[in-house]
């Protein structure tokens, strides 16, 4: 076989290996359309380029791809490339810092090996698409790689917190989970010091450094859903529910998740709207503005606010003199 013949089927065969967790020698053979002595060779060959192929103990025995000291070349089929473009170009505008960055770096060198005809789809899907979400607050990729770390060890981590209010303070935590809305994130952490849970603002952290203390993982609430309750409820002077007469699924498309909270309700054709805010007239407004009957449940001085609301919208009604 000729030196291209070789190499072409040494990168097929680095595809296979990319493609799933192992292959036995046998299905790497018939794939190959080749024996099993010609996989090994071949499997020797990728060795000496860098990229970790373990061999697998067992009857018929096996390979896989594994983890290496540095990073290989990858091989990627037309939607894998396609995916791949369009996401980076989304994390160009993303809200971790130096990630835009090295995402335009990585863009730019796949776009100079990618076969033209991918290249056109590509741009299509991106001159058809726009973004609405305004940009949010960036965070720094080490302090993202030092509390996944945590998470992943079972590590306790120490920082500074500003509060909402001013002044700095030092938490140590036990990290369980990152949670992200797309514009902020968050780390919910088991309080140290508080004896409890707790939800942090990674942009709000300082010095974030993870100590040598491991610690056994405790029972803990969903994450996602404690975050969710969290911002949208703790932080504000005013906890209102509300019932809207519409189907869960379409209050959700109107309040976003880190806004509100939409629950089931025992009436038919209703649903509860659990709702934070610092202004009752913000919060009233806010609800008008859905479209939808409604019904507040609490607070009372919510009723209020609404009340103050239809007569200036009923006196801005009223036509002119």
């Amino acid at each position: 076989m000729t030196v291209e013949g070789t190499t072409e089927r040494v990168l097929r065969l680095l595809a296979l290996l990319q493609r799933r967790a192992s292959w036995t020698a046998a299905e790497l053979a018939a794939e190959l359309g080749v024996t099993d002595r010609s996989v090994r060779r071949d499997v020797e060959r990728l060795r000496a380029l860098g990229y970790p192929v373990h061999a697998l103990p067992g009857v018929g025995g096996g390979y896989r791809l594994g983890a290496g000291t540095r990073l290989p070349p990858l091989l990627l089929d037309d939607e894998e490339a396609i995916a791949t473009a369009v996401s980076l170009r989304l994390a160009s505008g993303g809200t971790v810092a130096g990630a835009g960055e090295a995402a335009l770096r990585a863009l730019a060198k796949l776009d100079q090996v990618m076969p033209p005809r991918l290249r056109a789809e590509v741009r299509a899907v991106h001159g058809a698409t726009e973004t609405l979400v305004g940009p949010g607050v960036e965070i720094d990729a080490e302090v993202l790689v030092t509390l996944a770390r945590a998470c992943r060890d079972a590590v306790r981590v120490r920082f500074g917190y500003a509060g909402r209010h001013g002044g700095e303070h030092e938490r140590t935590v036990e990290p369980v989970r990152m949670v992200t809305t797309g514009r902020r994130w968050y780390l919910m952490a088991w309080d140290v010091d508080r004896a409890d849970w707790r939800t942090f603002r990674l942009d709000r952290m300082g010095e974030v450094t993870a100590t040598d203390w491991r610690f056994r993982p405790r029972e803990h609430p969903d994450p996602v859903a404690y975050v969710r309750r969290s911002v949208t409820e703790s932080p504000y002077r005013h906890l209102a529910r509300v019932r809207l007469r519409a189907p869960v699924e379409r209050v959700r498309d109107l309040v976003p998740p880190q806004v509100g909270r939409v629950e089931e309700d025992d009436r038919d054709g209703w649903c509860l709207l659990v709702v934070g805010g610092d202004d009752l007239n913000w919060l009233a407004g806010r609800v008008a503005m859905l479209g939808l009957a409604a019904e507040i449940v609490d607070p009372p001085e919510l009723r209020e606010a609404a009340a103050r609301l239809a007569r200036r919208l009923t006196s801005m009604a009223k036509p002119a003199d």
